[in-house]
């Protein structure tokens, strides 16, 4: 399978391209060239298969020139043998709507299923080339912890995770920074995570510096998170049996959710995509009535949703303009400028596809309290948004993505329902340990400056 990048796609890109790159030089994002489409009688076959079974399948449509199908087989079974659950995730119900338990992994979030073959597959790239590659990484919350649990101790590998100063969850942060390996290293920027992300956009785009440090990066721009993810949307449409489902996504960057859709244009049966934010709603303001003009970032309960710039909505960009790479340079120019208006037919497009809903602070904290009276069950706070998403727009036959273990989140749970979850009896040690990361201003010369003096 070949890769172009969304604002030029006169140029082809291999998977190796793809994952090692991971943003391409003209600072687009890469998509396949052409998409596999099952027929019914194919995904019939998917339907009894494992999640490791299926997960080797769908990812081998897009990495066979990297990868033997073997090879890959024994990397997905490695990379989820920590896992909690034998077959990786988790359906559950609460009332008419089903849970999709994606925190099963070491470090308790979504980001583990993707995280974990991310880096077993950097550990397989690196045994047949000789290089050292540095990981440079932004994150909301959930994406560092787990980009590090997979990459911590790995040979020839670094990994540089910039965190938003005193905004993410007290456990969120520990899951990073008790870690004592020597290959990793964390950074707290004085900003949101918009500015984190920001910094190591830019450092992509400076050719020079990231070529000298042999810079890669898995944040959710990377196509194999992608691919990975749209894993979860099969396996759990075959497990339910529905002729057509939807899912309630909560999201902030707007990776999770195009995993969905791409499982949609790859044959899926999906009805519609709920894109679920909280009070930082750029993407709910752009799917219901096409405004995209981020605003300031609130601080809120639900941290890994914090964001105003949502980096993989210009796949989507690019899909809904027939994969024309210049429409798509253009707007991104409009997006930078922050004067982007969705026009009135690519709305349209985009709702044959997607709906949305947001909930406000008070609303999060409502629906964790009504969800454990009722069912006993305690919602982490993205979780908590997704089901309001879904209870709002009244779906059937819909699932909820449950994002992360409510553990994480003890200021949300504790407002909600004055409790809070333990951190499972394995990750405890991270409350108590010493915590090691570096504070540096929001200034991209800054961290580079400290990337290279410890490369």
């Amino acid at each position: 399978m070949k890769y172009v990048s969304t604002r030029d796609n006169s140029k082809d890109y291999s998977f190796e391209d793809v994952f090692i790159k991971g943003l391409a030089d003209d600072g687009g994002l890469y998509v396949p060239k052409s998409l596999k489409k099952y027929n019914s009688e194919e995904l019939s076959k998917l339907k009894n298969l494992s999640y490791n079974e299926l997960s080797t399948d769908i990812i081998n449509q897009f990495s066979s020139d990297f990868i033997s199908k073997d090879e890959l087989s024994s990397l997905v079974k490695k990379s989820y043998s920590a896992f909690r659950e034998k077959e990786v995730v988790k359906i559950t119900s609460i009332k008419d709507l089903k849970l999709l338990e994606l925190f099963h992994g070491p470090t308790l979030a979504f980001k583990d299923v993707a995280m974990q073959f991310i880096g077993n597959l950097y550990e397989y790239y690196l045994s047949k080339n000789d290089k050292k590659l540095n990981i440079v990484v932004a994150t909301s919350g959930d994406t560092g912890a787990a980009a590090i649990d997979a990459i911590k101790g790995k040979s020839n590998l670094n990994i540089f995770v910039l965190h938003p100063n005193n905004r993410i969850s007290s456990v969120q942060r520990k899951l990073m920074t008790t870690v004592e390996e020597k290959n990793v290293f964390n950074i707290a920027i004085d900003g949101n995570f918009d500015d984190c992300q920001n910094i190591v956009k830019s450092m992509f785009s400076d050719l020079e510096f990231s070529k000298s440090i042999n810079m890669s990066g898995v944040n959710s721009i990377n196509w194999v998170r992608i691919i990975a993810q749209t894993v979860y949307y099969f396996y759990s449409y075959f497990k339910l049996g529905k002729e057509y489902i939807s899912f309630s996504v909560p999201t902030g960057n707007f990776g999770d959710v195009f995993a969905g859709y791409l499982a949609k244009k790859m044959g899926l049966s999906i009805d519609k995509l709920i894109v679920a934010t909280n009070e930082n709603d750029i993407l709910h303001r752009a799917i219901s009535k096409g405004d995209y003009i981020s605003k300031e970032v609130i601080e809120t309960f639900s941290p890994s949703m914090d964001i105003q710039s949502a980096s993989n909505f210009e796949r989507l960009i690019y899909y809904i303009n027939n994969s024309d790479s210049k429409i798509t340079a253009h707007i991104m120019k409009k997006i930078k400028q922050n004067s982007y208006q969705i026009e009135k037919n690519n709305l349209e497009i985009i709702q044959k596809d997607f709906l949305s809903e947001s909930c406000n602070e008070h609303e999060t904290l409502e629906i964790i309290k009504k969800t454990y009276q009722e069912n006993n069950m305690i919602l982490d706070p993205h979780t908590a948004i997704g089901v309001g998403a879904a209870n709002k727009l009244s779906f059937d036959n819909c699932v909820v993505l449950s994002t992360a273990h409510p553990c994480k989140f003890p200021d949300a749970t504790n407002n909600a329902i004055n409790m809070h979850e333990k951190l499972p009896q394995e990750l405890q040690h991270v409350l108590d340990k010493e915590e090691n990361f570096q504070v540096i201003k929001n200034n991209t010369e800054e961290v580079k400056k400290f990337i290279k003096s410890k490369t």
